[in-house]
């Protein structure tokens, strides 16, 4: 099992569209995936089609300890489950300071579903407090969506610092997996020379998938569905099929060529 933390302090980035898509990416190329909205907004919950309050229990009642990760988990018509969240999580950054072993609540709830699933991706709040670190204290690997403008290089810098600390202190086997360019428009000099900057820096940890500006990839979310489900051609969707294809063959999880075909 696999567990990324796909997270960014800076908002806007798509964040939450990259956890929902990547989720429905990897469920076509026949992988067992969980997503975890940590986000008290309760964003990736809402885009997978589950109404935030009928989602109970959610992830908050995992933190505190009062549900099991069996009794919160949702399955959805995408093949992916979901630990669904609502404004309610709000509530556990204060609960949480409480509680023993704070920062490796979700690490130790997730330990029943070590056998469950190939990827657990989990969708962090666009800050660092106590539930970001839970995410980052429970994953093996960050994923991080920036947006190719100044603004983002600056954000990014903060963000790598802030893993350095929570691999230095909570979590040393944490490693930046992966930067995705998202909202990518070629036609814009600065994108490409941002864009160029992260190759220098950060080489082979750029993925070469870049996800486009895409309406049916905005659409997506208001109908309740990851892209790939609402509009499957779109260049949203084939972006994050590819994205998927991309992240197995990293990880020797394609057999042979053909599955970078993903799954019908």
């Amino acid at each position: 099992m696999k567990v990324f933390a796909i997270t960014n302090q800076k908002g806007g980035v798509g964040k939450t569209t990259t956890a929902v898509n990547l989720a429905a990416g990897l469920a076509a190329h026949g992988q067992r995936v969980l997503l975890i909205d940590l986000d008290p907004q309760g964003n990736a919950t809402t885009g997978c089609g589950i109404f935030k309050r009928e989602a109970l229990p959610t992830v908050y009642q995992l933190l505190i300890g009062s549900a099991s990760l069996a009794k919160v988990c949702l399955k959805t018509e995408f093949g992916f489950d979901v630990l669904p969240a609502n404004r309610e999580l709000a509530g556990a950054e204060v609960e949480l300071i409480e509680l023993d072993r704070r920062e490796y609540r979700l690490r130790d709830a997730l330990q029943a579903g070590h056998a469950e699933y190939d990827f657990i991706l989990i969708d962090c709040p666009p800050a660092l407090n106590m539930l970001t670190v839970n995410g980052l204290v429970a994953s093996d690997y960050v994923l991080i969506p920036m947006q190719c403008e100044y603004y983002a290089l600056e954000g990014l810098s903060d963000l790598v610092e802030t893993l350095r600390k929570v691999r230095g202190n909570l979590n040393s086997r944490l490693e930046i997996e992966g930067l995705l360019r998202t909202m990518y428009n070629p036609q814009s000099t600065l994108t490409q020379q941002v864009s160029a900057e992260l190759e220098s820096h950060f080489g082979k940890k750029v993925y070469r998938t870049i996800v486009p500006r895409n309406v049916r990839l905005a659409e997506a979310p208001s109908y309740g569905k990851p892209v790939i489900a609402f509009d499957k051609n779109s260049r949203g969707a084939q972006a994050y099929l590819s994205l998927a294809a991309e992240l197995l063959d990293r990880f020797g999880m394609l057999k042979d060529a053909s599955q970078k075909e993903p799954m019908a």
